[in-house]
């Protein structure tokens, strides 16, 4: 193994003082919140992820056991945390986010994405991805190949891809599927109305990109203060088998929990058993079957699915 010159030390050293930084994170509580730097971290990990042992936590973080343990004893204190029994294992306790935790934890985290935003909307397009793409060959370059990030990215709309969401769905659903123009124009009506009656702290849309390339897309809508619509779920042919189908529907899910939502609804076609193997492993059910003689076709079934919050 290679020595590293001591000047390519100091020069991470000092992009690690000046990253610090410019991300805020070297006071005492990050994001102006009451939590530190750790403490966020296990707060994201939990609200990220549905069910988490202890070990899962120290294995991702690399937080000593004893600390993380006076963690978590605080949070289930402050009842932001709480254990149940793994269903497979009543001998190992599973740790979650109450509705408390989620409720403390949802305005640090769109705190948390509007301080990026903030922090690169002075680049343009071209140097924002740019900028990503150097982080991911850091991360490459120092992660083991086998934990590497996966090999693509959820983000916020940029200018044009509303259009993009419109455009790939008429034109996969037109080859695929044999879908008409009504395809297309039901789907740019449920995006002009996003566009028209967004509501930032309820709704959101995100924009899967690889390789600086779109490559899929879903939308969280408002139906009612309880419920939420996940709407226009989309992968690329080419990015299949990625996973990215599922993570955006994890993120539909994530984000309707910390909105205060209580239920997450879908419309769908009963021949979109890709997409319908994705809702059912994700939780939800099908609670409603009525045939559909729109978009051209014959025999068609829509679907309702519903999933619990």
């Amino acid at each position: 193994m290679a020595t590293a010159p001591a000047v390519r030390v100091a020069a991470i050293r000092a992009f690690n003082r000046f990253y610090t930084r410019r991300a805020g994170v070297l006071g005492d509580r990050l994001l102006r919140s009451q939590f530190s730097l750790t403490e966020m971290r296990v707060l994201y990990e939990l609200a990220h992820h549905e069910l988490l042992t202890a070990t899962d936590l120290r294995g991702d973080l690399g937080i000593d056991a004893g600390y993380l343990s006076r963690i978590l004893r605080s949070f289930t204190t402050k009842k932001l945390v709480e254990r149940t029994h793994s269903p497979a294992d009543r001998r190992r306790h599973m740790l979650r986010l109450t509705a408390r935790g989620r409720r403390a934890f949802a305005p640090l985290e769109q705190r948390a994405q509007q301080d990026v935003a903030a922090m690169i909307s002075s680049l343009s397009g071209s140097d924002q991805r740019a900028l990503v793409a150097a982080m991911e060959t850091i991360t490459g370059l120092l992660e083991p190949r086998t934990t590497a990030a996966a090999p693509f990215l959820l983000r916020s709309p940029e200018a044009g891809d509303m259009g993009w969401v419109v455009q790939q769905h008429g034109a996969t659903y037109a080859r695929e599927w044999g879908y008409n123009a009504e395809f297309e124009a039901l789907v740019a009506h449920i995006v002009a109305g996003f566009l028209d009656h967004y509501d930032a702290g309820r709704e959101r849309c995100w924009i899967a990109e690889k390789d600086g390339e779109n490559v899929g897309s879903v939308f969280l809508v408002r139906k009612s203060k309880t419920v939420a619509k996940l709407r226009l779920l989309l992968v690329d042919p080419q990015a299949r088998g990625l996973g990215i189908g599922k993570r955006l529907v994890d993120e539909c899910i994530r984000f309707a929990r910390q909105a205060g939502y209580r239920k997450l609804t879908l419309w769908t076609q009963s021949e979109l058993d890709a997409a319908r193997g994705i809702y059912q492993r994700a939780g939800f059910t099908c609670v409603r079957r009525q045939p559909n003689d729109r978009f051209g076709k014959k025999g068609l079934v829509a679907e309702t699915w519903d999933l619990r919050l």
